[in-house]
């Protein structure tokens, strides 16, 4: 029979395996950001140094480049490099900009903007900044077949596109030195965090309710294959 300690033991291990877990994917997701950025930045470089070499190899047809044309033309190869290789592989959207961002984009777009906050944000809030990261890159995935224009559309912009900015947004205008003194009960920090639990479950039910979609729609549609198929056999027999 197991002992309060074993309880205990096993509880730790839950924990520990949850943690790892949640790790595990945060590590995959930044490896893939961070391989995408990459093959982003050599194909720019690669297609930009062809342009130089097909452009000087046109323009030694016509008038010898010689050893000073050379040395431009790796110059310039030198400076794309340099160029592609440092410049931001695309713009940082903005919750202000979120508005104009396609739902299917907008919760991978909230997630690395959330990613970005985490140094100023508490200790606390760290687990569920990981959740609803998780989350929001599970709720792009059913997103991409939601029209713009149902009911369940607005919800996400709501939660995910305004709500959760403005949560993040107006606890970092709290002064540092207050974050952690108690007002009317609570500090900010843990004001944070709860609001954060909220988020964390309402994005939760709402992927729930998505793949319920998907499912009665695979429902559906097997019925109708039973119904016609079956049918048809009854016939030919």
């Amino acid at each position: 029979m197991p002992t309060e300690i074993d309880r205990q033991i096993d509880r730790a291990s839950a924990v520990l395996n949850r943690s790892r877990e949640r790790y595990t994917t945060l590590n995959a997701r930044a490896k893939r950001r961070r391989e995408a950025e990459i093959l982003t930045r050599v194909g720019r470089i690669a297609a930009s140094a062809g342009v130089i070499v097909v452009g000087a190899m046109i323009l030694g047809w016509f008038v010898p480049l010689g050893m000073g044309g050379a040395l431009i033309v790796m110059a310039l190869l030198i400076a794309v490099t340099l160029f592609f290789g440092l410049a931001p592989t695309r713009g940082e959207v903005t919750p202000e900009r979120f508005g104009e961002v396609r739902l299917a984009t907008l919760p991978l777009q909230t997630e690395e903007w959330l990613d970005r906050q985490r140094p100023m944000l508490p200790g606390a809030a760290m687990p569920l900044v990981d959740a609803i990261g998780v989350k929001l890159e599970t709720l792009a995935g059913q997103l991409k077949t939601l029209n713009e224009g149902e009911p369940a559309a607005a919800e996400v912009r709501k939660l995910v596109g305004e709500q959760l900015p403005e949560l993040i947004k107006g606890y970092q205008r709290v002064p540092e030195n207050l974050r952690g003194v108690d007002r009317y009960g609570q500090s900010p920090d843990r004001q944070l965090v709860d609001g954060l639990g909220l988020i964390d479950q309402e994005i939760a039910q709402m992927s729930a309710q998505l793949a319920q979609g998907d499912l009665d729609a695979l429902a559906t549609r097997g019925r109708y294959l039973q119904v016609r198929y079956r049918g048809d056999d009854e016939v030919s027999g």
